[in-house]
């Protein structure tokens, strides 16, 4: 099951490819990512199969990677409103959206206050 990994960056030129190198060499296919930064750091959101493994390979390059969420991967349609309307969906079950961005292979990842009741809402 991919699993959302939260990992802090420094903010400066070169932080996102020590974390892209770090997960190659251990073989951690980065599936979705997310990011912004601020005050000096770069919080990540990356989406992987293994986040053990993807968190032990980050701390021995000296990456910090914080907690990691089972996450809601929901197919969807390019177009105006489609957003709004997956949103509301889940907004009716009462669950709130705690982290979202767009994998890889075009889907909309969520991790959510219950994943459960997400399942079959998109």
């Amino acid at each position: 099951m991919a699993r959302d990994l939260t990992v802090t960056l420094e903010d400066r030129p070169g932080a996102l490819a020590d974390m892209g190198d770090a997960l190659g060499r251990a073989g951690v296919n980065i599936d979705g990512v997310a990011g912004a930064t601020g005050s000096g750091s770069s919080q990540i959101h990356i989406l992987v199969e293994d986040a053990d493994r993807a968190r032990s390979a980050l701390s021995e390059a000296g990456i910090e990677a914080g907690p990691d969420v089972e996450v809601v991967k929901i197919g969807f349609e390019d177009r105006p409103g489609e957003l709004g309307e997956i949103g509301r969906r889940i907004a009716d079950t009462g669950t709130n959206i705690e982290v979202v961005y767009i994998s890889c292979d075009g889907q909309l990842v969520l991790a959510t206050s219950n994943n459960a009741a997400v399942q079959g809402t998109g």
